[in-house]
């Protein structure tokens, strides 16, 4: 279970301690939360979301790429090994993404596979709320995609898991 936060105790942290406390919402990308921490006061949680999101998506492609290359792959290796930041790992679970079946983890490390092969960055879905079914269709359906297309899901993506992160921490 992580820590909830008032909005008030958000915005009376230090510069270090925002820092360390959502340095990790973008997943090993703690710019993007050093950039939000100089927008505070934050008026409600829906506009510090926002900023998190803004910050991510001003950012340079070179840095966005950064960003989307610091996820892990969906039932990868980092989660085999035990490599993955604790929401992540929590992310995962919910969808049944540490119990699959054999077959199962064959065919997402496949698609891991191809999909980074195809677009050299992993394949990234918020998962909170879906099934492993669904993010195998998205899988295949997005494999179909031209790299442009691919990069900007991918930060759309990464747009929806600030966002359920930040749901998680901020009352």
């Amino acid at each position: 279970m992580t820590d909830s936060y008032s909005l008030e105790t958000v915005n009376a942290m230090s510069p270090k301690d925002f820092a360390e406390t959502f340095g990790d919402i973008a997943e090993h990308s703690p710019w993007v939360a050093e950039g939000a921490e100089s927008h505070r006061p934050f008026q409600n949680r829906e506009e510090m979301i926002t900023c998190f999101a803004d910050v991510m998506q001003s950012a340079n492609e070179k840095t966005q790429l950064a960003l989307i290359r610091a996820h892990p792959d969906l039932a990868g290796k980092a989660a085999l090994s035990g490599n993955l930041t604790a929401d992540s790992k929590n992310e995962q679970a919910g969808v049944g993404l540490d119990q699959l079946s054999e077959d199962e983890f064959k065919r997402f490390t496949d698609l891991n596979k191809r999909y980074l092969d195809r677009f050299d960055f992993p394949f990234i879905f918020a998962v909170k709320g879906a099934t492993k079914f669904m993010i195998l269709d998205a899988f295949v359906e997005r494999l179909e995609n031209d790299q442009a297309k691919e990069f900007e899901t991918a930060l759309q993506q990464i747009a929806r898991i600030i966002r359920f992160r930040l749901e998680d921490k901020v009352g």
